[in-house]
């Protein structure tokens, strides 16, 4: 690679950027961490426990940027601190280096850029994400089962925590449903392209015939808002609260215990269940959390049109409403109705390589906006 060409490398990086730094609001962000630590110098800083620690989250998260941004600027330099010197001096070892460094540096642009697509209020939140086996039977539990395999794979694979807030087991294999709270950067941003139904068509494990069958489930991604976020106010008396056994996949989610809560909202119908905590108290705090996001992301639909977007479309889990298919056989295949975009390796995406499905979306989403 000529000198010439990774020059015109680094200007277009540089272009890049310079975008990132308007977009990103460099500047005001240095300021949002001085005035944090600012406060946390104050002696009654973690008076307060809860909120400090989301002042601090915020902080480690913003520092963590900056400290990317300001990488980038480095590096960009010292290229064309390089290139300067390769025009002078023939030195074999910095001109590897400096291909090396542009291509580490057109990869971290890659990478900022990716995250750029988290523009919205809430793609930072903690996710909610729900599963619920449709049409299908027997084959549809064993295929929302394999879907939160799938998930799992992929939380891991980005750094993401998960834990299961509820799983109720099929009845005779996989899961009904389930429930799991997704904590990490952009959470909420990578998983609400998620949000509707999934459909797979394979030879079904349980028919002995050996034909293909198809099943479907649904995947519901709500953000989880702090008490900060939510001003809602709620009537006991609009509450019907019950107390029941968890349910386990052999402990592979969760402590088998006899405190689970179920809290149905009367008013708009909507059912929250708590089963991860061996506490009662504890259960039924997390099902209100859960509650009040849903109420309050009912309520900013309401309020305004533009973050509908949100809860998203509601479509029955069957036939013609699919947004992403996975065939199996006859030949393998997994494509996104929305955004057409597709692989043939069925397997890597059920080990969780989803991230590609994923980037299409939320360029997709963009366009759309």
């Amino acid at each position: 690679m000529e000198l010439i060409e990774l020059r015109k490398d680094l200007e277009e990086i540089e272009k890049k950027i310079t975008e990132f730094k308007t977009s990103l609001k460099i500047e005001q962000k240095e300021e949002q961490v001085a005035e944090i630590e600012n406060m946390m110098l104050e002696p009654n800083f973690w008076n307060d426990s809860e909120k400090a620690s989301a002042l601090v989250t915020e902080s480690k998260s913003i520092k963590k940027e900056l400290d990317e941004f300001s990488d980038m600027i480095y590096y960009l330099e010292h290229s064309y601190e390089m290139i300067e010197f390769l025009r002078d001096e023939d030195d074999e070892e910095i001109y590897e280096d400096l291909i090396d460094t542009v291509q580490n540096l057109k990869q971290s642009v890659e990478d900022f850029s990716f995250r750029l697509l988290f523009a919205e209020e809430y793609d930072n939140n903690t996710a909610i994400l729900e599963i619920h086996a449709g049409a299908g039977g027997t084959d549809a539990t064993d295929w929302a089962e394999l879907m939160l395999r799938m998930y799992e794979r992929f939380f891991t694979k980005q750094g993401l925590n998960y834990s299961y807030l509820n799983y109720q087991s099929g009845d005779i294999t996989g899961a009904k449903s389930a429930t799991i709270k997704i904590e990490g950067n952009y959470a909420y941003g990578l998983l609400k392209g998620e949000k509707g139904v999934h459909r797979v068509v394979r030879i079904s494990p349980f028919d002995p015939s050996g034909k293909r069958h198809t099943s479907f489930c649904s995947i519901d991604v709500i953000p989880e808002f702090s008490e900060d976020e939510i001003d809602i106010e709620i009537n006991t008396e609009d509450l019907k609260i019950d107390t029941y056994r968890a349910q386990g996949a052999g402990g592979q989610h969760i402590n088998t215990t006899d405190s689970a809560v179920r809290i149905t909202h009367l008013p708009t119908g909507i059912v929250v269940q708590s089963q991860a905590e061996r506490s009662q108290i504890k259960n039924k705090d997390s099902a209100m959390k859960n509650l009040k996001s849903k109420l309050h992301q009912l309520e900013l639909e309401e309020k305004e049109k533009e973050l509908a977007s949100i809860r998203g479309e509601q479509k029955d889990i069957g036939w013609g409403s699919q947004i992403r298919s996975y065939v199996f056989t006859p030949y393998t295949m997994v494509k996104d109705h929305r955004t057409n975009y597709e692989v043939s390796t069925v397997d890597k995406v059920m080990d969780g390589e989803i991230i590609d499905f994923i980037d299409a979306y939320l360029h997709y989403y963009m366009q759309e906006k």
